[in-house]
């Protein structure tokens, strides 16, 4: 959290992809996607005929905009990594 290189996620150590966030900006974006999952959930529950097919185009819509900001603001860019410093 040093570095101000503008990202809001940390790289994985291991893998590929996105690990915690590591700024403000990247917490709010997690939670509010949490949210959104939570009441999708319920829409779901709430009306299964017309709420089903809604709840899931909003998980799908939701988790495409979490992972193309993830991507966009992971520090170190998206790539596998074995555990070794960079």
């Amino acid at each position: 959290m040093s570095e101000d290189d503008g990202a809001w996620f940390a790289a994985k150590s291991h893998g590929y992809g996105s690990g915690l966030p590591v700024a403000w900006q990247g917490w709010v974006v997690l939670v509010g996607y949490v949210a959104i999952m939570l009441a999708a959930g319920l829409l779901i529950e709430w009306d299964a005929e017309v709420g089903a097919p809604v709840g899931i185009a909003i998980f799908f819509v939701a988790t495409m905009a979490l992972t193309f900001i993830a991507k966009a603001k992971t520090r170190g860019g998206w790539k596998w990594r074995w555990g070794k410093k960079d």
